[in-house]
């Protein structure tokens, strides 16, 4: 019997030693990080591409909704976020366009030199193209881009991003000699201009799922000026070395979604109003039989969450803005000369647009809260400032006076008398801060800092 007893004790600590060691071998868990550019599309790409990660074994991050490529391929150079979804014509036009890459073998070698692999294609080709509503085309006779050059009338709205890409309206208004003055539109926003017929045409990708909903006409590009895009994966060459497994089963992507299921996978989200993460689920649980278990959804919890980041945004901001702002309105009040450097200093820092200062801020602190933070601390101190000096210029002479009869210190008179009477004042300019704060937080979700930007801009 104590023979069995050792040898089943023997047995045990064996077993125990063994799976402790293959748990050592395997290390805690990598963590690696998802982007996602400001469009359904590429949310939809980047929920799939979590899910996959997590199935290779990663603790996955989907930062979704972070702007348009600048923002996302920055991010992606400086380690910000390890992977993403991107095009083959984004790429040899806008983010390399001064490399004259022509082949997608040209694209591997000059992004390599950066740090950063590209996956072979993911299968569909999401061209730029120009559209719009069907009705209108026949009435019109519109069938390429070249005879929009007879129409000057027509009112073009079309993408920040596409305005400003090389590949986009600045080459196009050349290629084709186009009359046009276009305004800028939000992508999504421009589709609902067009049901209204508050504009007439507008940017597109051959995959939007609004093209057949809207009912309009994609005009053919007759001069073949819009590059081929053809969808791929980037990610950065560390990725490959930390978590070889991760990178193995995103690859499974390859070939795998065709320009009819990228249609369709769009259309759920977009028309169905089903979460992009379900969309992404079913599609790995069809096309590569994963077993995927999303965690609860529920309004209230997205809300809380939702309020909770936001809250977090305004309120160590705005703390830090307290903090700073009054000492610094109280030397622009002792010493004027110094006062008029602060002021105009902090007044110049305001009139900076706030997307500028986000992506100033990304090579600084990465993604996430924290520059969002640091931008909202910026917009929060002209008013705190502003009131305390306004405050204590305005305690009036007499009182200052008997302070000094009285036989109060300098710094006595400040805290007993000066601040005291200014506090109405101090207390207006932190609550104009706290409503700038509150408004300009929403933008934080461009960066990943998440709070309301994040439901607006879904």
């Amino acid at each position: 019997m104590k023979l069995r007893h050792w040898l089943a004790r023997g047995i045990a600590a064996a077993t125990l030693g063994l799976a402790g060691s293959l748990a050592a071998d395997e290390g805690p868990r990598p963590v690696v990080k998802i982007g996602s550019k400001v469009f359904t599309e590429n949310v939809i790409l980047g929920e799939i591409v979590t899910l996959l990660a997590r199935d290779g074994g990663a603790d996955a991050i989907h930062k979704n909704d972070l702007g348009g490529t600048p923002i996302v391929f920055k991010s992606l150079e400086s380690g910000a976020i390890d992977v993403y979804a991107e095009y083959t014509g984004t790429l040899a036009g806008d983010i390399l366009a001064g490399q004259s890459v022509r082949n997608e073998a040209q694209l591997r070698a000059a992004l390599a030199e950066r740090g950063i692999r590209m996956s072979k294609r993911l299968g569909f080709n999401n061209k730029y193209a120009l559209g719009l509503k069907e009705s209108l085309a026949k009435e019109l006779g519109l069938t390429n881009i070249s005879q929009l050059a007879e129409h000057p009338q027509l009112r073009l709205g079309f993408s920040e991003e596409f305005m400003n890409r090389s590949d986009g309206w600045p080459g196009l208004v050349r290629h084709y000699g186009l009359p046009h003055k276009p305004r800028v539109v939000d992508h999504n926003l421009a589709y609902h201009g067009l049901e209204q017929e508050a504009l007439d045409l507008t940017d597109l990708f051959s995959t939007d799922a609004e093209v057949r909903y809207y009912e309009l006409r994609l005009l053919d590009d007759d001069r073949g000026y819009f590059p081929q895009y053809y969808c791929v994966l980037l990610y950065r060459e560390d990725l490959a070395k930390r978590a070889p497994r991760v990178v193995e089963s995103i690859l499974r992507l390859e070939g795998r979604i065709d320009n009819a299921r990228m249609v369709e996978m769009n259309s759920q989200v977009k028309l169905d109003r089903r979460r992009e993460s379900e969309v992404a689920a079913d599609f790995l649980r069809g096309e590569l039989g994963l077993a995927i278990d999303l965690p609860p959804h529920g309004m209230w919890r997205d809300l809380w969450k939702t309020t909770r980041a936001h809250l977090y945004l305004v309120a160590l901001s705005l703390s830090a803005a307290v903090i700073a702002g009054i000492p610094l309105g109280i030397w622009s009040y002792k010493w004027p000369p110094l006062g008029h450097v602060i002021l105009g200093a902090i007044s110049i820092l305001q009139t900076l647009p706030s997307m500028a200062v986000l992506v100033f801020m990304i090579p600084l602190f990465g993604l996430g809260p924290r520059p969002a933070i640091v931008a909202l601390f910026i917009y929060s101190l002209l008013p705190i400032v502003r009131g305390t000096y306004a405050g204590l210029k305005e305690v009036a002479g007499n009182l200052k006076e008997s302070a000094i009869v009285l036989g109060l210190s300098p710094q006595a008179r400040l805290y007993l008398v000066e601040l005291p009477i200014a506090s109405r004042s101090i207390l207006s300019g932190i609550k104009t801060s706290a409503v700038i704060n509150v408004g300009t937080a929403t933008i934080g979700a461009l960066i990943g800092a998440g709070g309301y930007g994040e439901p607006i801009m879904q």
